[in-house]
This record gives structure tokens, sequence and C-alpha cells, in this order.
């Protein structure tokens, strides 16, 4: 007789959890419950800040911003991915304190602006509490970039505001002067022929220049430029928004003159800021260009050496 050997059947081996992976679904369960405690914390403040971007017209591009950011965490996802996640309570804790602190003051003193910085400031504490270090560093233009959405203070707006006001001013009655004769000034007043133009503080371009310097940080960060390149062009949109205010004055000042008041009136409300801003992305492109004409890189320079002193081919 024969008998067949018995197998039995092992049992399927029990895979261990990784704990590392069971520290990053912990942090990130973490991560969300510090994210909706703070927007239920700040709820009032980011109602606030949403009806300043809808009632004051300087600062309505402030609401691009967020949706700006998503995009740049979109776009640095499989960089974010290969951080290493180690949290770090004690500078965590510090901003969170000094944003805590910032915001008591705000609301004691009724400093708005004290409590819009405050949400920016415990934004960067819970990355810092969540993600450590490794992901700031990765993220340090995204998170500065955020401060971008807060209007400025009462006293940084008027004294900006008034310089603007100035040298929109004075720019656009130099401009008219080239072309016109007889033109006068009183104030802020420019009269041209039986025409009167006011450059009132609306008109001062403190809206178009917080727009470009949003568009700016855009472009500069979507662009693969050195560092010291990207802050040339963030910095260029401030006097690359003071021209563009000063031709859309001069602009609105020739429709007036040929065209009459109303056509130059609508054309200063309607047209005049979508006019602009693709002027300045031109502007901003072509400083680009110019970059790259005037500057050679160091890949570009030691391949003109080796092209230099290679030896000549020999004729036969």
């Amino acid at each position: 007789m024969v008998t067949k050997p018995i197998h039995r059947r092992r049992r399927p081996r029990r895979v261990a959890a990784d704990p590392r992976q069971n520290g990053i679904v912990g942090l990130i369960a973490a991560g969300a419950i510090l994210v909706l405690a703070t927007a239920w914390s700040y709820s009032g403040t980011m109602l606030d800040l949403f009806t300043e971007w809808q009632r004051n017209e300087d600062y309505s591009a402030g609401q691009l911003v967020p949706l700006v950011v998503l995009v740049f965490l979109w776009v640095e996802r499989k960089k974010l991915a290969q951080c290493a996640l180690t949290p770090c309570w004690w500078a965590g804790i510090a901003l969170l304190t000094l944003a805590q602190l910032g915001r008591a003051f705000g609301l004691l003193f009724v400093f708005e602006s004290a409590e819009r910085y405050s949400l920016v400031l415990t934004v960067w504490a819970l990355v810092v509490f969540v993600a450590g270090w490794q992901a700031v560093r990765r993220t340090i233009w995204i998170l500065l970039f955020l401060l971008l959405m807060v209007p400025f203070p009462g006293q940084i707006h008027n004294s900006i505001s008034g310089p603007l006001r100035q040298t929109a001013t004075t720019g656009s009655v130099f401009l008219l002067e080239v072309f016109f004769s007889g033109i006068r000034r009183e104030g802020h007043v420019i009269y041209i022929r039986e025409h009167a133009l006011g450059v009132l503080e609306a008109c001062s371009g403190l809206r178009m220049l917080t727009a470009f310097i949003i568009v700016a940080a855009f472009i500069a960060y979507m662009v693969r430029r050195p560092r010291w390149q990207k802050a040339v062009v963030v910095g260029s949109s401030i006097p690359i928004a003071v021209l563009c205010n000063v031709l859309r004055i001069f602009i609105t000042a020739i429709l007036i003159v040929w065209a009459g008041s109303e056509v130059g009136e609508k054309f200063f409300h309607d047209f005049a800021g979508l006019v602009m801003m693709p002027v300045a992305v031109m502007i901003i492109f072509g400083e680009l260009r110019l970059m790259d004409d005037l500057i050679v890189s160091e890949s570009d320079s030691k391949a003109a050496v080796v092209s230099r002193t290679r030896p000549a081919p020999k004729r036969a």
C-alpha cells in the first residue's frame, strides 16, 4: 500500500503594521483636527477679511491669494511627498503663542490687522507642528505669499497711497505736456484745455500695485530662474504698477479731450484695469528676456571656453 503524504495548509503570516505608516496617519488626523479648530476659531476674522476684499477695491486681488496657494501646493506635490514628517513641537508652540498674543492685542485695541496677521502666523505654526522644518523650507515662499492676502494696516496704507497719488499726478502731467500745450495743474487736478481731470485717492494706483505684486510673485514662482532673478521680478512689480497707473491716467485724459468725458470715464472705470494687466505681464516677460540676453550663465561660459580651446579640424 502506498500512502500519500499529507500536506498541511500553511497559515498566512500576518504582516505587522508599519509603525511609520501609523505615525503618518496619526499626523494627518492631528493636522486635520488642528485645521478645523483654526477655521472655527478664526471664522469671524476670515469672514471680515472676505468682506474687506469685496468692499475695498484696493485689496480685491487678495481673494486670489488662497487660490494661487492651492496651485503652488499642487505644483510642489511630488516634492512635498518626499519630505519627512518630523514635527517640531517647541517651534510650533512658540509660533502659535506669538500668533495668539498678536490676536489678543488686536482684540483688546481693536486692531484688525493684528488679528489677520495672526491668522497667517497660525497657519505657519500648524505647518511646523505637523510637518516640521523640511516641509517649511520647501514651502517657505508659499507661506510668505500668504501675507499678500492681508490688506495693509491703516498707517501703512496712508503712507503708501499719498506718494503713489502724487507720483501718478506728476507723471501723467509730464506725459500730457509732451503732446499738449497749456497743461495746468492745481494740486491733484489736471486742467487740459477746457477739461478738468481729478486724480482722486482711488486713482492712486494702490489697487494696481497690490494686484501686480501678486501677479509678479506668481510668475516668479512658476518660472525656473535663480532666486535673485525671481526677487528682481517681484521687486520690479512696484515701478511697473506706477508706470501702468500713469499710462492709465494719460490715456484717460486723451480720451476725455478727443472723445468726451463720458467715454474717458467709462474707460477709466470699466476697461483700464483689464488693459493694464496684460501690459504689466508683457513688461515682466520682457524683463525676463532682457536678463537672458544680458546675463551669461556659468554653463554657457564653460561651453564657450571649451569651444575656443578646442583645436580646429585639419584640412585634408
